[in-house]
């Protein structure tokens, strides 16, 4: 049979055609599009639809804080638990300085935090929030604007992040609303800032997919300056470069994500050491928080853990993960897709970590769309997301208040397991994908990595346990064997 050309692999790819619970879902609009549709005729794009649907899912999860912003920030800790409302924003506002004109890094806090605990350039977005708050009123009405300030800020991340994956893949703009869509984004999108470390690594990689490799790493740079996960991604493109051979790419990845954390960090490093080094001793001395297996252990077994021992621990696992990550990297039968290897390592390290904070959900879900774009799939794993981000306020109405009503020890406990249990499933359906890629869905009409940029189609010269082989002629044998259009595994 002909391989298809180059052309017909980018056509769009309409998801009711592919994915049993998108043409399911699409019944509420008319059912899946027609095999002769028109399609591209609309002003409406795949991508304006994204950003549309994007900014209505944050709007209901600005609604689904209200009864905090009206009162519950601001009359004891119980009852911002019990509606499930909790926000860090309007409290670090007055308990990290902001409110009384402090300086992230420079001046030093009352009490034991001493200096801010967030990296420089998440430092430098909620000093610019504070700056755009205005400065009328009594101190509620203060940090009610402050966080509608940031809710502001954090919804340009949203937008300029579903656009990146939208356009990652080009020929799959409409897995991007996987990213849109999912609750687990509506309601943990402001709880913290994490999303603008998640908005500048999809703009990494929607670079590194347009073969741009040194833009890659300066955006990168700028994202691990943010908050660190986002520089765990040079790890996956360590093994796809080594087994492409792509050094000088690799190279220029690295320099780039060097050289703009440098940029971003050096001058706080200089001029402000001791708090520009607080987020990494933080990080350190940090006890055994809220979301991770190692709190189901101490609250199991009744005693603490020594911190310096999880730390160990937690390296060692996250270690061990990445090796068999390595491996499966360099042995499958055919090269990961860059979103793939990507996602693994990040839950690796949210898995072994010694806290799952419900925002870390952010971190997974744009890695997830582009990784294993299956409908099916992705909502098991957000209804294990949103059963978790319950379960932790009911948890802690529980604790904090005085009848006990909310969710005891054991429920919660059973609520960390199954978070963890919903991101593991995800993760064993994308290693399932590498194992055998005939069955990965974004593979299944001849494409090689739509987001691997130099990666895409690119033939292995070193293979683990076996001769390199032609990664162009495996993507060629797959167009050339592909299946027909039909909503089917």
């Amino acid at each position: 049979m002909r391989a298809m050309s180059r052309a017909s692999v980018q056509e769009p790819v309409p998801p009711t055609r592919r994915d049993e619970v998108a043409a399911a879902g699409s019944e509420l609009i008319g059912g899946p599009i027609g095999r002769w549709a028109l399609l591209g005729g609309s002003r409406l794009t795949p991508v304006r639809v994204v950003v549309l649907v994007a900014i209505g899912m944050f709007a209901l999860g600005m609604v689904q804080k209200l009864p905090c912003y009206n009162w519950a920030w601001f009359r004891g800790s119980g009852s911002q638990y019990t509606h499930a409302c909790y926000s860090d924003v309007p409290h670090l506002f007055i308990g990290r300085g902001f409110a009384d004109g402090l300086v992230p890094y420079f001046d030093r806090l009352a009490g034991d935090m001493q200096y801010l605990e967030y990296p420089v350039l998440t430092g430098l977005f909620m000093q610019v929030a504070a700056w755009l708050t205005p400065g009328g009123g009594d101190l509620q009405h203060r940090e009610q604007m402050y966080w509608m300030v940031n809710a502001g800020m954090l919804l340009v991340c949203l937008a300029v992040l579903v656009v990146c994956v939208a356009r990652t893949h080009r020929h799959r703009p409409w897995d991007a609303l996987l990213v849109a869509l999912a609750p687990a984004l509506a309601l943990t999108a402001t709880i913290n800032w994490d999303l603008l470390a998640v908005a500048l690594t999809a703009a990494a990689m929607l670079l590194w997919s347009r073969g741009r490799p040194l833009a890659f790493g300066l955006l990168l740079g700028l994202a691990t300056a943010a908050k660190l996960y986002p520089v765990l991604l040079l790890g996956p493109l360590l093994v796809l470069c080594w087994r492409a051979g792509k050094w000088r790419e690799l190279g220029a990845a690295l320099l780039g994500t060097a050289g703009s954390w440098l940029v971003v960090n050096l001058p706080v490093m200089l001029m402000a050491p001791e708090g520009w080094k607080k987020f990494y001793t933080f990080s350190q001395e940090r006890n055994v928080d809220f979301g991770s297996f190692w709190l189901i252990i101490t609250q199991r077994t009744g005693e603490g853990l020594d911190v310096a021992d999880v730390n160990t621990y937690a390296s060692l696992l996250m270690l061990l993960a990445c090796g068999g990550i390595a491996a499966l990297a360099l042995t499958a039968p055919r090269r990961p897709r860059f979103a793939q290897l990507a996602l693994l390592v990040v839950a690796a390290f949210i898995l072994t970590n010694k806290v799952y904070s419900p925002q870390y959900v952010l971190w997974l879900v744009p890695l997830a769309a582009l990784a294993r774009p299956r409908w099916r799939d992705f909502l098991v794993w957000q209804a294990c997301e949103v059963m978790y981000f319950l379960g932790i306020w009911m948890y802690l109405a529980y604790t904090t208040s005085d009848n006990k009503q909310g969710l005891p020890t054991e429920g919660y406990q059973f609520a960390i397991a199954l978070h963890l249990a919903g991101t593991l499933f995800l993760c064993a359906m994308v290693v399932r994908d590498i194992l055998t890629p005939d069955r990965d869905g974004v593979r299944r009409d001849g494409s090689d990595d739509p987001s691997g940029g130099v990666l895409d189609g690119a033939e292995d010269v070193f293979v683990l346990g076996r001769a390199a082989r032609s990664s162009q002629h495996t993507a060629h044998a797959a167009q050339g064997a592909r299946v027909e259009w039909g909503v089917r595994e």
